[in-house]
């Protein structure tokens, strides 16, 4: 049973790569339109930049997640720097998890749900810990009602980690 377990995470995780990696889900956008309150745009070629970390969240999202980082992010994560430096964007891509056909006990990604960016500019973002935000649907961001809810939940959960989820996959 651990083995399935194993492979069907190493399923997911494969896919979430290869998806990434050749930018099959929908938002593939480097330009458009800002996100409300911060101003944040979706980063040019970001589908191409190295994967942080993969992750599944559960009910009652249900999504299969891949966070990319660019290369300043890259860097403080393997050198273990916090905070992370001015400069430093995450991305996280989220698909619907839906059961393989081909294997069974392996969740893939399914439907795109968003792209969301994290951008670290420590003076114009001093009033949300140095963080902007950008949440966005199909290439599009969301309403500002979502972007307000965005740095109270990282405060609220990982203060202590520069108000970033994302941990560095081993």
């Amino acid at each position: 049973m651990m083995k399935l377990k194993f492979l069907a995470a190493m399923s997911a995780a494969i896919a979430i790569a290869a998806l990434t990696a050749t930018g099959v889900a929908s938002g593939d956008a480097s330009t458009g339109d800002a996100s409300p309150i911060y101003g944040v745009k979706l980063p040019e070629n970001y589908r191409l930049w190295p994967l942080i970390a993969p992750a599944q969240e559960a009910a009652p999202l249900n999504e299969l997640r891949a966070v990319l980082g660019n290369d300043l992010a890259i860097k403080a994560y393997q050198d273990s720097t916090l905070p992370f430096p001015d400069g430093t964007v995450l991305v996280k891509l989220a698909w619907k998890h839906v059961q393989s056909p081909e294997f069974e006990p392996a969740s893939i990604p399914g439907p795109a749900t968003t792209v969301q960016v994290m951008v670290k500019d420590s003076k114009k973002y001093a009033a949300t810990g140095g963080w902007g935000f950008g949440r966005f649907i199909n290439g599009k961001p969301a309403d500002e009602a979502q972007h307000e809810t965005c740095f109270a939940c990282h405060q609220a959960r990982v203060r202590n980690h520069d108000f970033v989820f994302t941990r560095f996959a081993p």
